[in-house]
């Protein structure tokens, strides 16, 4: 089993409809859907972060690449 995992649910993501924790039984269809997620975030999410996709074991981790820290998805998103 394969598996999607958002490192950190940001107020974007939480707001938005896509799910976390999500398994497949081919490695090829998780990494698709991370991909996609990944993308999915970094373009329509309110672009204070961008995301990244890390390989942990059986699981595709998609994390926050560094950025200023400015209280966005640190749970502060729900003023946008």
């Amino acid at each position: 089993m394969f598996k999607v995992v958002i490192e950190k649910e940001c107020g974007c993501f939480q707001r938005s409809d896509l799910q976390n924790n999500l398994a497949f039984a081919s490695k090829d269809e998780a990494l698709i859907k991370t991909l996609e997620m990944k993308d999915d975030m970094n373009d329509n999410f309110c672009g204070k972060h961008k995301f990244k996709v890390q390989e942990v074991g059986n699981d595709f981790v998609i994390a926050m690449m560094d950025s200023t820290s400015n209280g966005c998805c640190g749970g502060g998103c729900g003023s946008h």
